[in-house]
C-alpha cells in the first residue's frame, strides 16, 4: 500500500482545521461540514466556511472542495463579527442543499445552494410564525429532512462551566419546519435537558450541554450531543423526532476518558462536537482533537462504530487509522502528528485556558506552509520531555526484529524507550533510540532496534533523560 493510499487521523492534510464535523453523504461522495479554525489561533471559528469530501469507495482521497461559503456573504455582517459557529447540511425537499449556521448576529440563518459543495448564498433566519426569531440560544443547529418531516434541533447549557453560571433556557430543543425550510410549525419543544436538571435521571452526569446532531437509523432516532464534561459526545435514542430521548451512553471521547472504565486522560481533554454516518456499510463517528496548546486549533478525527442489533453503540477508542480499513501497516514513515496519545510528565490537563498552564506539558504544532505544494511544512509533537508518551493506535506486521527510525530535534540528552501496546492496554518494552544531546538542532534521524511479536499492536515513544525533544516523524522497517 502507497503512503498516499493511506488514511489516518487527522484526515484532513496537517494544515487544515476544521473542526464540528458533520459528515453526509450525498450522492456518490462524503462531505464534510464544519466551522473552520486557524493554525494558532487565538478564538473559536475565525475562518470561513469550507468542505471536504471523499469518494464513498475510498475515503483516503478527500480532497477541498473550496470555501462554501464566507461571513462576508450574509449581508447583516459586521466588522466586527468574529466567528461562524458549527453548522449543519441537509438536502430540501425541493432537492436544494441548505446550510443552517449560527454567527455574531445571535439568530439561527441559513443559506442555499443547488450542490453540495456550494457555493452557499444567504437564504434567511429561521423565525417563528409571526416572524420572531427562534426563542433560547438557538446554537450549533443539527437539520434532518425524512419523510415525517423537517426537524432541526439546537441549544446550549452553560451551566457546564461552573458555579454560577446558568443559561436563561439550558437544554436541547427541536423545532419541525415548513416546506420554506424557514418557518417553524410550531413552538419549539425540549427534548433534552442541561445539567441541573438531568439530575436524577439516566443522563446525570453526561446531560446536555451543546453540539445537537441528529440521525435516523431505520425508525429511530439518534441525537447525538457534547455533554456537560465536553470532551465525550453521548448519544439518546427515540421513536419520534421530538422524543422523549433515552440515555444510551458515550460514543467516543477526546481523550479516552470512560473507554473500558478508563478514568486517566489519554490526550488533552476538551471540546468536541460531531455526528454519525454510514459509508458503504460502515457507521463512523465524527469528532474533533485540538493542537497548539489551546482550544482554538482543532482538527478532524473519525473512528469506525457498530451499531448492535439491539440499536446501543459502544465507546470506541482514539486511534491513528480512523478511517482506514485496517491497522497502518508497517515499512511507511508516518508523521508524528497521527498520535492518538499524548501525555506529559505530570499527566495530562483539561485545556480550559487558551494555552497549557505547565512548561512540561508537550503538545501538537504546525510550522511551515499551510500546503504541501512548496514541502517545507509539517506538524510535530514538541516540548517531549522524560516521562511524557506519544502513542499510535494501530500498527500490523508480521513478528521479528525491525528498525524503528524517528526525526528528532531539541537538546534532549538520553533515549526514547519504545512500547507496544495490546488492545486491551497491556505495555511491553520492546526497544529504545539512543538521542545524543547537542546533536539535534535540526532535524534529524535517530535509529534503535525493537522486537516485535506482530499482529496487530499500538507503539507508544517514551523519553528518558534530560531536554526536550521534538519528532516529527515515526517509522518501523
Amino acid at each position: 500500500m502507497s503512503q498516499k493510499d493511506l488514511v489516518f487521523n487527522p484526515y484532513m492534510p496537517f494544515w487544515e482545521y476544521v473542526p464540528d464535523g458533520e459528515p453526509h453523504v450525498f450522492g456518490d461522495r462524503l462531505y464534510v461540514y464544519g466551522s473552520h479554525d486557524a493554525r494558532n489561533g487565538e478564538q473559536y471559528c475565525s475562518e470561513d466556511y469550507v468542505v471536504w469530501s471523499a469518494p464513498v469507495d475510498d475515503l483516503s482521497q478527500w480532497r477541498c472542495d473550496g470555501v462554501s461559503y464566507r461571513r462576508t456573504d450574509d449581508p447583516r455582517y459586521a466588522p466586527e463579527g468574529k466567528d461562524m459557529m458549527a453548522p449543519d447540511v441537509c438536502q430540501g425537499p425541493d432537492g436544494k442543499y441548505y446550510l443552517y449556521y449560527f454567527n455574531d448576529m445571535r439568530t439561527l440563518s441559513v443559506a442555499v445552494a443547488n450542490d453540495p459543495a456550494g457555493p452557499f448564498s444567504f437564504y434567511g433566519v429561521v423565525h417563528m410564525t409571526d416572524g420572531s426569531p427562534l426563542p433560547g440560544l438557538a446554537f450549533d443547529p443539527g437539520i434532518l429532512c425524512d419523510d415525517t418531516g423537517i426537524w432541526l434541533y439546537y441549544g446550549f447549557d452553560t451551566s457546564a462551566f461552573g458555579e454560577g453560571q446558568r443559561c436563561p433556557e439550558p437544554g436541547c430543543f427541536a423545532v419541525e419546519l415548513q416546506p420554506d425550510m424557514l418557518t417553524c410549525k410550531h413552538a419549539p419543544s425540549k427534548v433534552l435537558e442541561g445539567s441541573q436538571g438531568a439530575v436524577g435521571t439516566p443522563f446525570e452526569g453526561h446531560a446536555f450541554f451543546e453540539a445537537s446532531s441528529i440521525r435516523r437509523i431505520g425508525k429511530t432516532y439518534y441525537l447525538v450531543y457534547s455533554s456537560e464534561l465536553g470532551h465525550e459526545l453521548c448519544y439518546c435514542t427515540s421513536d419520534r423526532p421530538t422524543g422523549p430521548f433515552s440515555y444510551g451512553g458515550t460514543i467516543v471521547s477526546n481523550a479516552d476518558l470512560g473507554y473500558r472504565g478508563n478514568n486517566v486522560p489519554t490526550a488533552y481533554p476538551a471540546n468536541t462536537h460531531g455526528g454519525l454516518v454510514c459509508v458503504e456499510g460502515q457507521w463512523y463517528v465524527f469528532y474533533h482533537r485540538h493542537t497548539h496548546e489551546r482550544q482554538y486549533s482543532r482538527q478532524a478525527c473519525a473512528e469506525k462504530i457498530e451499531i448492535a442489533s439491539d440499536g446501543s453503540i459502544s465507546q470506541v477508542e482514539m486511534t491513528s487509522c480512523g478511517l482506514s480499513d485496517a491497522p497502518l501497516p508497517l515499512g511507511n514513515t508516518y508523521p508524528a502528528h497521527i498520535a492518538c496519545g499524548l501525555c506529559g510528565p505530570e499527566g495530562v490537563v483539561h485545556i480550559s485556558s487558551r494555552v497549557h498552564r505547565r512548561p512540561s506539558d508537550p503538545f501538537l504544532f504546525q510550522e511551515g506552509s499551510d500546503c504541501n505544494e512548496k514541502g517545507d511544512g509539517c506538524m510535530y509533537a514538541a516540548n517531549l520531555r522524560s516521562g511524557s508518551s506519544l502513542a499510535f493506535k494501530y500498527f500490523e506486521g508480521a513478528p521479528g526484529i525491525y528498525e524503528c527510525a524517528l526525526e528528532c530535534r531539541g537538546d534532549f540528552d538520553g533515549v526514547v524507550e519504545v512500547f507496544a501496546i495490546s488492545h486491551a492496554g497491556v505495555e511491553a518494552l520492546v526497544g529504545e533510540i539512543r538521542i545524543a544531546g547537542g546533536e539535534t538542532a535540526t532535524w534529524s534521524e535517530f535509529r534503535g532496534e525493537v522486537v516485535l511479536e506482530g499482529g496487530v499492536f499500538g507503539l507508544k515513544l517514551s523519553p528518558r533523560g534530560d531536554g526536550s525533544l521534538d519528532i516529527k516523524s515515526v517509522a518501523v522497517a
